[in-house]
């Protein structure tokens, strides 16, 4: 009977003390990049940016309209799982400043806007130039960060360059319009230029994210993947802007397994394009999807898929690994006059390597293109 009590001791007092450590130290755990944050179970109200502090300690949080004081970024952190709506429209005051405007960051957050607008007052920057000259424009609007959950239902109104960047892995972005089509009209800083520049839709440098069901008007790439792996683009409508992008690709930058399905896009400088920078090396780009996807009113290239970046057609590099590229299902696009329906611009057969299948492509209007190192099978252009 002493030997049965003196192991049942041990046993608990064993499992007692190993319970911590493997707590402490499970995989979950490690890959955060955010610490838990346990939130308190009530409910928190954001009605200024000194609000924010201990609203974003409940597991509750609701953004009521207010103005963010110009040149302070509207930053929440809530805790682990929260849920946060908003109630009203926030305005970000005006002041010529790098930004961000607003950044959400956290694990396993539940963004929900309820449709109310983040406006950007961009049509108090808005000159023209962008990011590369004239006016210092915060950007961007929105960084979605958290890690896990979702954002969805807001409209981002009028950033003053770039609207959404997302850079949390593991998310779902529904339901977002980003109007920022005031920027298409000249304005007295614009020199008879489009007033809006740099305004690029969704930004994504993360892993495992979705974008779906959303609007992009703008004068930019409705969407730019600049580096990250299984990223889903569906379902989505771009306009006025320079089409849907993989790209820019700098140096050091893995892409892979990206899928682009039935999305809409109209009057754009170009509806499909893969840049890679001329002068990058040791990037890989590989897995690139488009399916069932239409586009009308493509201005300059219907697909144009390059290695020449920052020029559409000049000397391209050979330090990108472009692979598997596909058009799947059925991808109709309609060029303008005077645009080329096709043109693939690659450094050697060996940073373009395969035979990649344009089955499910068909391009009709403007002029054939030309296609320069790479090898495609199937499709009509």
């Amino acid at each position: 009977m002493r030997s049965l009590t003196a192991f049942v001791a041990l046993a608990l007092a064993s499992s007692s003390l190993a319970a911590p450590f493997d707590n402490s130290t499970t995989t979950a755990t490690r890959a955060r990049r955010y610490p838990q944050k346990i939130g308190k179970r009530c409910t928190g109200t954001i009605s200024s940016l000194s609000d924010v502090s201990s609203a974003q300690e409940c597991t509750t949080v609701v953004i009521n309209s207010f103005t963010v004081d110009a040149g302070k970024t509207f930053t929440l952190n809530p805790a682990d799982g929260a849920s946060v709506t908003m109630s009203g429209d926030v305005t970000f005051g005006f002041k010529n400043w790098d930004g961000p405007l607003m950044i959400v960051e956290g694990n396993d957050i539940t963004f929900n806007g309820n449709g109310h607008t983040l406006n950007g007052l961009g049509t108090e920057y808005w000159d023209g130039q962008g990011t590369g000259g004239g006016k210092t424009k915060p950007a961007p609007l929105l960084r979605i960060n958290h890690d896990g959950g979702s954002f969805s239902n807001v409209k981002v109104l009028n950033s003053p360059a770039r609207a959404v960047a997302i850079g949390g892995d593991g998310i779902t972005v529904s339901k977002i319009t980003v109007d920022n089509s005031a920027g298409d009209q000249p304005n007295s800083m614009s020199d008879g230029e489009p007033a809006g520049h740099n305004t690029d839709g969704f930004d994504i440098s993360a892993d495992s994210v979705t974008v779906e069901d959303s609007v992009v008007m703008n004068q930019d790439d409705c969407l730019a993947i600049n580096r990250g792996t299984d990223i889903t683009f569906q379902n989505n409508q771009c306009s006025g802007g320079h089409g849907i992008s993989i790209g820019s690709i700098d140096s050091d930058r893995t892409v892979s397994n990206i899928q682009i399905t039935g999305n809409t896009v109209k009057n754009s400088m170009q509806c499909f394009r893969i840049k890679t920078d001329a002068d990058a090396s040791d990037s890989t780009v590989d897995g690139i999807t488009f399916t069932d996807n239409t586009a009308s009113g493509c201005e300059e290239f219907g697909v144009l898929i390059t290695q020449s970046y920052p020029d559409s057609l000049g000397t391209p590099g050979t330090g990108v690994i472009l692979s598997n590229v596909k058009f799947a299902g059925t991808n109709t696009v309609s060029v303008n006059s005077g645009g080329d329906r096709l043109d693939i611009n690659c450094g050697s057969t060996s940073s373009c390597p395969g035979t990649w299948d344009f089955s499910g492509l068909k391009i009709t209007g403007g002029d054939a293109g030309t296609i320069k190192n790479a090898k495609v099978s199937g499709g009509s252009f």
